[in-house]
């Protein structure tokens, strides 16, 4: 009988605050690599700059999906999607969100302003996380 009422005080597992993983999922693109696709590259270049497509439809075998979702604590924080389209596997067009800056711009553009003589008050960093997480 003790034990038994000793279980019922405990409190339950809900409250002792689960932690939840950080979970990246698909593709990262960034808008470097949105700036090298060119109308008229073939389905091979299109993977060698994207990587492969996260989603494939068989009833739409013309369209290459690329998804990049990010959660944090189980909670959605960024969500973005991109998808190419083929006419003949050559790409006719492609839409989709706005993707961030790649590092290697960050860094690109940091380095002019500092030949330049300009000076930011934010760093890098900072506006890395911006672009990342739009804070």
């Amino acid at each position: 009988m003790l034990s038994v009422a000793g279980c019922s005080s405990m409190p339950s597992w809900r409250s002792l605050g689960v932690y939840k993983l950080d979970i990246n999922q698909g593709n990262y693109l960034t808008d470097d690599q949105v700036d090298r696709l060119r109308v008229g590259q073939t389905k091979q270049q299109v993977r060698a700059i994207l990587g492969s497509p996260l989603l494939t439809d068989a009833f739409h075998q013309n369209r290459g999906a690329f998804v990049y979702l990010y959660r944090h604590q189980g909670v959605t924080q960024e969500q973005r999607t991109f998808a190419v389209f083929f006419e003949d596997d050559k790409v006719a067009r492609w839409e989709g969100d706005k993707m961030p800056t790649s590092a290697v711009a960050e860094n690109r553009s940091a380095t002019e302003k500092s030949l330049k003589g300009e000076t930011d008050n934010e760093s890098g960093f900072s506006r890395w996380v911006k672009g990342i997480f739009g804070k």
